[in-house]
């Protein structure tokens, strides 16, 4: 086991996460991390009524004894219902871990706090994180430029983020944005983060629903093979670069509205390519870290490969001292 505020506060044995993945947040994911001693989150987005986020959270729990979440992302474009009554549901599940995104939880804060939930708040900025430091969130999570999925349009590097982060918050902290191993875990321990996200690396594993050619794309791909895309709507995204994002990019360079982009980058575009291997349709969220990733394997040998790698560069560090 590996101690932190955050794996008291979770109840889970080491200090990973695996990141919100929209279209690839099924419960056998969020099982998989949780029997491994991590924690992952069902998107509640993914599951436009309250009836099917509830069936997933109950099969989740048949898979699993251990903690999990459920995110809720404030972004509006996600709305599926009102957010309190997602919040809600959230609450009358019995689920204990929240997860927010996106927008500023303040209006919701209240609601959580009264339900008793573990809050965890998501940003990309400092001045953010520090702002939901101050509303009482219990947990801080925050993404460096490398991440895959919505960093900040600042473009700061998880190597200056985090520890100006640490800094600035009184919370524990989660780091996101280029971690996928035992090295750079222990690089966010000692940044003064209490535990790190990864998303990429957990696309790249047995459990993870997303079908084989994409996770071969992956193994396939470099560091330099991702691009922000929607840098003009001011929401840039990283992406698995692809005739598709250049499609997007050229788009964006002739100041096409979000109109003439929506067909674009809409989410049932990247689901599709998800889920059926093609990996040219739709935006498919990939941080630089891919380029590290060489296997596919269980969740398991993953999460178990990470602390033993851990371990061997605390040792390492340990001796040069």
């Amino acid at each position: 086991m590996l101690k932190t505020r955050v794996t008291e506060l979770l109840g889970i044995e080491y200090p990973i996460q695996c990141g919100t993945m929209m279209w690839l947040g099924r419960a056998e994911l969020i099982a998989a991390v949780a029997n491994a001693g991590g924690l992952c989150c069902l998107p509640a987005a993914l599951y436009p009524t309250p009836d099917e986020l509830v069936a997933e959270i109950k099969k989740t729990r048949d898979l699993t004894d251990k903690p999990f979440g459920v995110n809720v992302s404030l972004f509006p474009a996600l709305m599926t219902r009102p957010f309190d009554e997602m919040i809600q549901t959230v609450i009358d599940s019995g689920v204990k871990i929240l997860e927010t995104a996106g927008r500023s939880p303040a209006p919701y804060r209240e609601m959580i706090k009264d339900a008793g939930l573990i809050h965890i708040h998501k940003c990309a900025r400092v001045k953010d994180a520090a702002k939901v430091d101050r509303l009482g969130v219990d947990i801080v999570s925050i993404v460096g430029t490398e991440a895959g999925g919505h960093p900040s349009m600042e473009g700061v590097t998880s190597l200056v983020l985090i520890p100006q982060a640490v800094d600035a918050i009184q919370a524990p902290l989660i780091a996101g944005g280029g971690f996928g191993d035992g090295r750079s875990l222990v690089v966010a321990l000692a940044m003064g983060a209490e535990a790190v996200m990864m998303g990429t690396r957990f696309m790249a594993t047995q459990e993870c629903p997303m079908d084989q050619a994409a996770k071969d794309k992956l193994i396939e791909s470099s560091e330099t093979s991702t691009v922000m895309v929607m840098m003009s709507l001011g929401n840039p995204m990283r992406t698995l670069r692809t005739s598709w994002t250049e499609k997007v990019l050229e788009m964006e360079g002739q100041s096409a509205t979000l109109e003439e982009l929506a067909p674009y980058i809409s989410g049932q575009a990247g689901m599709d390519g998800w889920q059926q291997g093609n990996v040219e349709k739709g935006l498919f969220a990939c941080g630089q870290v891919v380029g590290r990733i060489k296997d596919v394997p269980t969740v398991a040998d993953l999460v178990q490969n990470i602390i033993k790698e851990a371990q061997e560069a605390k040792g390492k560090l340990d001796a040069l001292f």
